[in-house]
């Protein structure tokens, strides 16, 4: 099946991420459309002869590395990895990043915060000036969520970017629900001017299990657009 124009970026992106992977090396696999270009480009390349082992953020990606022949461990059994590749939604230019689309952001968060590097690849369409645009998904426990969404509503609009937190729903109309069991807000702030301050207002609300500003976690990005791929490294 020929791919769309934006998965061919997808695909370059992925690609370009390959290269950066060394025989022996423990990797955190990632979660989304473009990260599961480089999950299957890794298969080709385990296939080959290359010997690593991954740890997915998401069982969708597990699913996923099984299929293309990835050998796999869990963070319990290898706790430091060498290096994550991952997506993102948007990606500032101090790769500051938001994640969390696909409902996966505490594991990617955990596997990213394992490794001494994190690669993250994504078309030019993510490479923002500012964070915000794409809404914040933010991961809550049940309990009290009503009373948490209040919390953070509060505390954006005293970061000086107001925002409503909407709970995440399913195509079906059900309450989306994340790998551990729990819910996602997803807030539209629209601009985000100080993303270090926002991560860490939100960290302090009791019922928020993480959120998806990933701040100083991110070493190189790899952008993929129509004139080529770029790789912008954190400053």
């Amino acid at each position: 099946m020929s791919l769309t124009e934006a998965e061919k970026l997808k695909h370059a992106a992925a690609a370009k991420a390959v290269e950066f992977v060394r025989p022996g090396m423990r990797l955190g696999l990632g979660t989304g459309s473009t990260a599961k270009h480089f999950v299957a480009l890794l298969g080709e390349r385990v296939r080959g002869g290359l010997d690593v082992v991954g740890v997915p953020t998401s069982e969708a990606t597990r699913v996923e590395a099984e299929r293309h022949g990835v050998p796999l461990t869990t963070l319990d059994d290898t706790p430091a990895l060498d290096l994550t590749v991952d997506g993102a939604d948007e990606i500032a230019p101090d790769l500051s990043l938001i994640k969390g689309g696909g409902g996966a952001l505490l594991r990617e968060k955990i596997v990213a915060s394992a490794s001494a590097r994190m690669i993250v690849i994504a078309d030019d369409s993510k490479y923002v000036p500012v964070l915000g645009r794409f809404p914040l998904p933010i991961e809550v426990v049940r309990f009290g969520a009503v009373a948490t969404r209040r919390a953070v509503e509060a505390v954006a609009k005293a970061s000086g970017c107001p925002a409503s937190a909407l709970p995440r729903e399913t195509r079906e109309g059900h309450a989306f629900v994340t790998d551990e069991g729990h819910l996602i807000l997803d807030a539209a702030f629209g601009r985000i001017p100080e993303p270090a301050s926002l991560a860490s207002r939100l960290a302090a609300i009791p019922g928020v299990v993480e959120h998806g500003l990933f701040i100083g976690l991110a070493h190189i990005a790899i952008i993929a657009g129509d004139d080529g791929v770029k790789i912008v490294e954190r400053p």
